[in-house]
């Protein structure tokens, strides 16, 4: 692996690579691209804020552009590109996660002499279905009646249900969710510790029909809604902090379809045990209560699921900005390498995995795995050759299949940047990572620019006041689209197209504009 080392930006920064000819002629190469990314920072929304911007050519090592690369930033959701290069290294591409149901009780007919454990390693993927299943291949062993509790072990993670720095005021939102080693998704985003708040309309004047899927008792309903006769749906749904209290407020008119809502469980082994034991009563199988307690050594496996192998798993991760599939990656490799399931283990593996992919994990902050955390600290320079040393591993296409793709309409290939750049030499060819937080936006990535070199670069935009000026960091990538090389001329802004969605819908109780678009179900 070729390994390119910060002092090189630092030395672009101190000693410009290029100059603009002074021969009055116009600027050709390298020097046309700067000459343009120069005009596009430029604009005055910028002002007063931090924006940095490394561009780098990995088959030569060589820089084409640099702007305040070293200064460090918050890096939004840049940050799970860490993550997931780290646990590739760190734990494999054909790593998964696996549930199992044990006992240490004798079955005696269909009766199982004490208590049933449920025990998670953190599996973000597991859909009620899935619980389901798991309590399918116990009914078929012949148990009917557990005469002891079902006990949930969720012991391979630590008790820290939320990462250092993250935001009070996110907490009910279904992208800040827990972390458990035991948890529950309530759809194929795998939006783990999380349940939709399904808001059905009936008769005009009554109230709308409100469910919770999955059907759980984590979660208590408070229906303040109402049907109308006519209009838009203007429906709120808030959780209660520390709570499982959903509140439901507004209108539905009648014939519309339903409103959905995504909400954070607070307690995400609670709301697991509780869809399991949903799924043992559907199969006929009684228990006497529930509650928590390690499975004893030497229990015996009932039952078992594998989540999808992490090369899998990527793309929800990465295109869809899975915030809690980050988190459990991170205290994943703190315990299978450090065996402590703690952000503090899983961040230490986390920069020792980086100082191999030849990154300075001495100069940056990563409290967390997903970006969540405002006490996360990367520079541009960092990102930029993170990106190009990672495609020099084994795991490099995976990495790079994963990312959003611009202007890709499927949702699952687009991502996060499914709806920007379409119709531009960036569309179908920029494969970058997105992040979005309030004052923060960021955009890392490849691009194959029109000489046919694929080229790594990394934006990141902080304390800006205006809305958030991803359009910027569209031109940018624009730009190196069609950047030609030594042919290259000024080209100026290059014409960056509406995204094919709004950007925020203000019927939210929430600014959409700040968040990334899959977080807020808008892209």
């Amino acid at each position: 692996m070729r390994r390119r080392w910060a002092f090189v930006v630092g030395l672009a920064v101190a000693f410009p690579l290029v100059a603009v000819p002074s021969t009055g002629a116009a600027p050709t190469g390298v020097d046309a691209l700067e000459v343009d990314l120069d005009d596009i920072l430029a604009d005055p929304r910028l002002g007063g804020a931090q924006a940095g911007v490394v561009v780098r050519d990995p088959a030569t090592d060589e820089v084409l552009y640099s702007r305040q690369a070293t200064d460090r930033a918050t890096p939004a959701s840049n940050a799970k590109l860490f993550t997931a290069a780290a646990a590739l290294e760190s734990l494999g591409p054909d790593y998964r996660f696996r549930t199992q149901v044990l006992s240490d009780a004798a079955q005696q007919g269909p009766a199982l002499l004490g208590d049933l454990h449920l025990r998670g390693t953190g599996d973000p993927t597991v859909l009620a279905a899935d619980y389901d299943r798991l309590a399918a291949q116990i009914a078929e062993q012949g148990v009917r009646e557990v005469r002891g509790r079902l006990l949930a072990d969720d012991t391979w993670f630590d008790d820290v249900p939320l990462g250092t720095g993250w935001a009070w005021d996110d907490e009910p939102y279904y992208y800040s969710a827990p972390v458990s080693a035991l948890s529950a998704a309530p759809d194929t985003d795998f939006d783990a510790g999380s349940a939709i708040v399904r808001v059905t309309p009936t008769t005009s004047g009554q109230a709308p029909e409100v469910a919770l899927d999955p059907v759980t008792d984590a979660l208590s309903i408070d229906n303040r809604a109402t049907t109308g006769a006519e209009g838009e749906p203007d429906i709120t749904v808030t959780r209660d902090h520390h709570s499982g209290r959903v509140v439901v407020t507004g209108t539905v008119p009648a014939g519309a379809e339903p409103v959905e809502e995504w909400v954070a469980v607070p307690d995400a082994t609670a709301y697991a045990t509780d869809v399991f034991a949903r799924a043992l009563a559907a199969h006929g199988i009684t228990v006497t209560g529930t509650g928590r307690a390690a499975a004893p050594r030497g229990a015996r496996e009932l039952a078992a699921r594998e989540s999808m192998p992490l090369r899998e798993l990527l793309v929800p991760l990465l295109k869809l900005s899975n915030n809690g599939h980050a988190e459990v990656l991170v205290k994943a490799m703190g315990r299978e390498q450090a065996g402590e399931g703690s952000w503090a283990a899983g961040t230490g593996v986390l920069a020792e995995k980086l100082r191999g992919l030849g990154v300075d994990a001495d100069s940056l902050r990563l409290v967390d795995g997903s970006g969540l955390s405002r006490m996360d600290g990367v520079t541009p320079d960092q990102l930029a050759l993170l990106l190009d040393n990672a495609s020099q591993r084994p795991w490099a296409q995976t990495f790079y299949d994963a990312l959003p793709v611009a202007g890709a309409p499927d949702r699952l290939v687009g991502g996060t940047l499914r709806n920007r750049m379409a119709g531009t030499a960036a569309a179908d060819n920029v494969h970058a990572k997105t992040g979005s937080l309030t004052g923060v936006t960021s955009l890392s990535g490849y691009v194959t620019a029109a000489d046919g070199r694929r080229l790594v670069f990394s934006v990141v935009f902080n304390d800006y006041l205006s809305d958030g000026p991803q359009d910027l960091e569209d031109a940018i990538a624009i730009r190196l689209a069609e950047h030609n090389g030594a042919a290259d001329r000024p080209r100026g802004r290059p014409r960056v197209p509406q995204p094919r969605t709004p950007r925020d819908d203000p019927s939210t109780p929430r600014d959409e504009r700040a968040l990334e678009c899959s977080w807020t179900k808008s892209c």
